[in-house]
């Protein structure tokens, strides 16, 4: 009986010989946040890594940003190559993030909300 089969090794070789380039400290990540006038901007430059092996996922104040490669964009193996979680504070507008890869580098920028419309004066009840 076959476990593995030539399809899964001419699939996962590839990723194997990224991982070892990766692992041998030839391509690393770099990771910048910039405080901005307007927000922050968040920037993450990885050589040789192609856009579209980027994701931003936002999941309450935790934001994640990784990558990952695929052979090919239907294998079900993918190979991590980066990621890096951020827990980000209440004074940015966590509904107006958006990401634009420019060159070899991801930005996600994040502004920071409305400080005249956050101050707000609280009715007190009387009982």
């Amino acid at each position: 009986m076959n476990l593995i089969s030539k399809e899964f090794i001419r699939n996962i070789a590839p990723q194997l010989d990224l991982l070892n380039t990766l692992g041998g400290g030839t391509a690393q990540a770099v990771v910048r946040v910039d405080k901005r006038e307007q927000g922050v901007v968040i920037r993450v430059a990885i050589p040789a890594v192609r856009p579209e092996n980027f994701h931003v996922v936002l999941d309450n104040s935790r934001l994640t940003v990784y990558c990952e490669y695929r052979h090919t964009p239907e294998d079900q193996v993918a190979a991590p190559l980066f990621a890096q979680s951020l827990d980000l504070p209440a004074n940015l507008d966590l509904t107006r993030i958006d990401a634009v890869h420019k060159g070899s580098e991801l930005q996600v920028r994040i502004p920071f909300k409305d400080a005249a419309a956050q101050k707000r004066e609280i009715e007190i009840k009387q009982r």
